[in-house]
């Protein structure tokens, strides 16, 4: 027993790599000077690379609009967490997520830099599994597909949960005019997404081959890298192929009124009906250039999010002031305004009204999906104890439970308000119920000038596509626009200008094959994923139970702790092949010399002595 106990110790202290010999990636920095080097050259570099790929990941987004550095950033992580342990992959994607958001996110400084700093890091969670997946799927065949639905999955994860889920940042937000855009209308903003991911890591997949050719330089071996290549560049034509339906069935005047705020920030407001009397003064002016002939009398118009920040239903003055603009004008207008909950005290809706100029007020839609913080505090008796600043959202909005069709004069329109964009199910709600064309009532005044309208301008053009519609977006301060169903921004306004914009509106009946087919295309890349991860989880347990280990703990961790490179092997980049590296070799010869002292002992049937290298190893495979 002694002689077992001896040949398992010196084989320990002949597979343990010395401190920066290779294998020795570090874990952490226990172990003095020697450990603390060996963990800095190891860790540093990747925590840095993928800190630079987050970044450049953010750049992808507007008002940037980097676009080719979304799939450059997906090769990043796919790279870093190639072939890494499930603890490497998940720090390098927290690293990743959190540089991404935090560049994204930035806007909220409006708010105030812990606003930005805690939502950043909460999404950021969502990459830590991601990048542990990555790390365990990279050892499977045909792993950039199983990369491509993990990415679908982190982003249908990060869509609902929690709080109903905030979709900002997906990948198919930063590719709303670019090749992969089109794959849109066949199955919606994961499929785009797919793509982009899968595209990266096909670049990835061909770059970690064409590392392996520093050394072999034959054309056999580059058939793999310039294979990837090849599919990655299939993949981003693919979209070419895609038909955009754009043919009207018909088609509408409208105007779209920016009547403007008072100042940018948390204070837009200013005085009670300033806001309002903007949007009414420019309705009237509208009016003046029908009469005048020059402008061509439209069919209906729009007015954004807020645009009355006073209940007309309670409060004459701002009753009033609305329908001296829609008599004026002689056409419907689909106001935006706040409006007091009628059962439920102390609550008030977000809703956008078809105001007639007639009948007055008729048919409403009120918003569905309302903003923690932002339109409701969750948990409001724990949180205000402690969040002062929660006092600035006095009253809760109360959630709407129909989607926002609404006959606004001769059109058939789809409303949905603000943030409601980004959210999959929520617009194609809209269409699949009879909207011709969409309307994005929004008010982004309290982040002017930082972005955030650029971003969300880039959801309105992916929707267009997306389902076959034009898209009107309609801002108090700004960005307001016209988006044809090619996802062409046909007329903009600048931020905090009053402006109108007038235009023929296609409305159209026909519905895409992502109206059709749902979510489905969703849930089954995503589940794609996750079943690929699961099945290299179930695999390293079974093997686990076979070699009688029951996870990392039970093999000594090896100098360099978890985070180490693989000790064992040494996995050419981009290739399958795994050849023994130094510690395995000299763990192989301390078993023959300890073998060779206890007389050619074999530990019971037969073999020979456990490799605590390769346990160790093994055991490192499996995600945390």
């Amino acid at each position: 027993m002694a002689s077992g106990q001896e040949s398992a110790t010196a084989a320990q202290r002949a597979a343990a790599p010395a401190p920066g010999a290779p294998g020795d990636d570090g874990g952490g920095p226990a172990g003095g000077p020697g450990r603390l080097a060996s963990w800095a050259r190891g860790v540093l570099p990747r925590t840095l690379l993928a800190l630079l790929a987050g970044l450049a990941l953010a750049a992808a987004f507007p008002p940037y609009g980097l676009w080719p550095l979304s799939i450059g950033a997906v090769a990043a992580l796919s790279a870093l967490t190639y072939r890494r342990t499930a603890r490497q992959g998940a720090w390098t994607g927290l690293v990743m997520g959190l540089a991404f958001f935090l560049g994204l996110l930035k806007w909220l400084n409006v708010i105030g830099w812990d606003a930005v700093i805690g939502l950043s890091l909460l999404q950021a969670l969502f990459f830590v599994p991601l990048g542990a997946a990555l790390a365990a799927t990279s050892r499977l065949p045909l792993w950039p597909l199983w990369a491509a639905c993990l990415w679908v999955a982190e982003e249908w994860a990060r869509d609902r949960v929690p709080l109903g889920g905030f979709p900002w940042g997906r990948l198919a937000f930063a590719n709303t005019a670019t090749p992969f855009t089109p794959l849109a209308a066949l199955g919606g903003a994961p499929l785009v997404t797919f793509a982009v991911a899968l595209t990266g890591a096909l670049l990835a997949c061909a770059a970690l081959r064409a590392w392996r050719l520093r050394r072999a330089l034959a054309t056999r071996a580059a058939l793999p890298a310039a294979g990837a290549t090849g599919l990655a560049a299939l993949t981003v034509l693919a979209g070419f192929a895609v038909p955009v339906p754009t043919d009207a069935d018909d088609t509408v005047r409208i105007a779209v009124v920016q009547g403007n705020v008072q100042q940018p920030g948390m204070d837009f407001l200013g005085r009670p009906m300033l806001i309002l009397n903007n949007h009414v003064e420019a309705t009237l002016q509208l009016a003046e250039d029908v009469r005048s002939g020059r402008e061509e009398q439209p069919d209906l118009v729009i007015w954004p999010e807020n645009a009355s920040d006073l209940d007309p239903h309670r409060y004459p003055e701002a009753y009033q002031a609305i329908d001296r603009a829609a008599r004026a004008v002689g056409v419907p207008i689909l106001v935006g305004a706040l409006v007091d909950h009628p059962t439920r005290e102390g609550y008030v809706e977000n809703q956008g009204i078809v105001w007639d100029p007639r009948t007055g007020p008729g048919d409403s839609y009120t918003k569905q999906h309302p903003v923690p913080f932002g339109e409701y505090v969750p948990y409001r008796d724990v949180l205000s104890r402690f969040i002062t600043r929660l006092e600035r959202v006095p009253r809760d909005f109360w959630p709407g439970d129909s989607t926002g069709v609404l006959d606004v004069g001769p059109a058939r329109l789809g409303d949905v308000i603000c943030f409601e964009v980004a959210y999959d199910g929520i617009v194609r709600d809209t269409v699949n119920d009879g909207a011709r064309a969409l309307v994005i009532q929004t008010n982004n005044a309290t982040y002017g000038r930082t972005g955030q309208p650029e971003q969300q301008l880039a959801m309105s053009s992916l929707r267009a596509v997306e389902h076959g519609r034009a898209v009107v977006t309609a801002a108090p301060s700004g960005i307001s626009a016209i988006v044809a169903p090619d996802g062409t921004v046909e007329q903009r306004t600048e931020e905090f200008t009053q402006d109108v914009l007038t235009g023929d509106l296609p409305l159209r009946d026909a519905r895409t094959v992502a109206d059709r087919v749902g979510a489905a295309p969703e849930w089954c890349l995503a589940l794609g994923g996750l079943l690929a991860w699961g099945w290299v989880v179930a695999r390293n347990r079974r093997a686990d139970g076979a070699d009688g280990t029951t996870g990392p703990a039970a093999v000594p961790p090896a100098p360099g702790g978890p985070d180490r490179a693989d000790a064992t092997t040494v996995a050419a980049p981009g290739s399958g092949d795994r050849q023994p590296s130094v510690p395995a070799a000299a763990g192989a010869a301390a078993d023959r010399t300890a073998e060779s002292r206890t007389g050619g002992a074999r530990p019971p049937g037969g073999g020979t002595a456990p490799d605590p290298a390769r346990a160790k190893q093994e055991a490192g495979d499996r995600p945390a």
